[in-house]
């Protein structure tokens, strides 16, 4: 089911991703004193009364200035306003109504939607009401004085709002998988969302950093029980620190840090022209660090002037700069031709599914000991052999396993590898990281826990 799309409007730095973020309930917008932070449209699920509704932020609109990217800011908020059931003009109520504030107004009246208007910055109850009368001028209706920062007036907004919204049946319940593209500035990220998207939902520029904040779309494909939902998360591009100053470029940044661990799976997105870089090493290493699953997704691939050997050697070299993710699954693809583009998703569900995936001690246990009459625990000088007694998986997301030995000391760097590879090698788990928690403990206790065990099934029995 479609939610019905509220589009908040206004020029630069009056307050708009702060009236969002007061509506949706949370932080989601970054919200910075200064013009142009918001350049995409982002979307967020809002709820007031008995009504569903999904609010989307948009960059300031200047309708006299063609530079920089305020014409793709300008095509971003007409697109959130096609698409949109109502719309909310957000002016400042102490900076008074500005040219700008009319040509945006009269451009509004054409659009054949609700507007409604929303004074922001009355902080005081008694000069926010004589602030908003300012506004009868510009010919968009009541204005309502509201502070987005503090929350006055938002209530009243939001009551006069859900009155023309189209009315929607119960919500859905649908699986949702979410999906964090990462990666450097300029590797097609934007790209990549809007060709899974289907439209320009992200601005697309070469001049790198034009994505500041985290950007969430919804792509869903199939039918019935069948359909699955996808939440695609367009990321700033991550710099090297040092070349990061405080500002909105640090907060997006910050954000791209989040989706990683709000996301089932991560999209590391590599330039093929580039190849893999010093960055690309750490950020593979932060999804690692994390415990997501991942797809490394190579674009730019059309690009590449190839021949029979060119994708091996590039897999090669994605081996050995980034060894840690061995397990991920490897695409090479063009946002821009759209070539394997339809794999994504496709990987996307079975990395998903191994991220999410348990297996019985029994099993756990199984692999346990045909790895060890393989190759046996180490032993030391002294004549100490590791020993280990049992395992159990005890979380996923990722998948983590417990075996308990008798010293973990005694388990080196090697042998804790080999056994890695031999889980993978019996269990499977491509395209996720797995977790061996190595737990000291005798062979006495292990034999008391399980006697207490049976105690407690015997006493529950009787």
């Amino acid at each position: 089911m479609v939610l019905p799309v509220v589009a908040i409007i206004g020029r630069p730095n009056v307050g708009k991703s702060a009236l969002v973020n007061r509506i949706a309930g949370g932080r989601q917008s970054i919200v910075f004193d200064q013009p142009g932070v918001t350049r995409d449209r982002t979307y967020q699920p809002a709820f007031w009364k008995d009504r569903d509704f999904l609010v989307v932020d948009t960059g300031g609109l200047v309708f006299d200035d063609d530079t920089e990217f305020l014409p793709f800011i300008r095509e971003q908020a007409m697109a959130a306003l096609v698409e949109a059931s109502a719309a909310i003009l957000v002016v400042d109520g102490q900076f008074g109504p500005t040219e700008g504030d009319r040509e945006i107004a009269s451009w509004l009246r054409s659009q054949k939607i609700p507007v409604l208007l929303a004074v922001n910055k009355c902080e005081s109850p008694d000069e926010g009401l004589v602030q908003a009368a300012q506004f009868w001028e510009i010919g968009i209706g009541e204005p309502h004085a509201v502070s987005a920062i503090h929350g006055s007036g938002t209530g009243e907004l939001l009551d006069m709002l859900v009155d023309v919204l189209p009315e929607t049946d119960e919500l859905e319940e649908i699986e949702e998988y979410k999906v964090a593209i990462i990666g450097r500035p300029n590797v097609g990220k934007s790209s990549l969302l809007n060709a899974f998207v289907g439209s320009s939902r992200s601005i697309v520029s070469p001049i790198s950093g034009t994505t500041r904040d985290s950007i969430d779309m919804v792509v869903t494909r199939g039918e019935g029980e069948a359909q699955k939902r996808y939440r695609l998360i367009d990321t700033a591009g991550i710099r090297k620190k040092k070349n990061v100053d405080f500002g909105p470029e640090f907060f997006g940044i910050n954000r791209a840090f989040k989706a990683i661990k709000r996301s089932d799976v991560v999209l590391l997105v590599i330039d093929a022209l580039d190849g893999v870089t010093e960055q690309d090493q750490k950020l593979a290493g932060r999804i690692e660090e994390e415990g997501r699953a991942c797809i490394i997704v190579v674009n730019k691939w059309d690009a590449i002037d190839k021949d029979s050997h060119t994708i091996y050697e590039f897999d090669k070299t994605i081996e050995a700069k980034i060894h840690f993710l061995g397990w991920a699954k490897r695409l090479y693809v063009s946002a821009l031709t759209g070539q394997r583009l339809p794999n994504i998703l496709d990987a996307i569900d079975a990395s998903v599914e191994q991220h999410r995936r348990r297996v019985t001690t029994s099993v756990v246990n199984e692999v346990l000991a045909d790895s060890v009459s393989w190759h046996t625990p180490p032993t030391t000088r002294q004549g100490r052999q590791g020993r280990i007694y049992y395992g159990t998986q005890v979380k996923a997301q990722p998948p983590s396993f417990a075996l308990f030995v008798n010293d973990p000391k005694l388990f080196g760097e090697s042998y804790r590898r080999y056994m890695e590879k031999q889980f993978r090698k019996n269990l499977g788990y491509d395209g996720t990281p797995i977790r061996l928690l190595w737990r000291g403990k005798s062979m006495r206790d292990i034999e008391r826990a399980a006697g207490a065990n049976r105690a407690t099934k015997v006493s529950r029995a009787n």
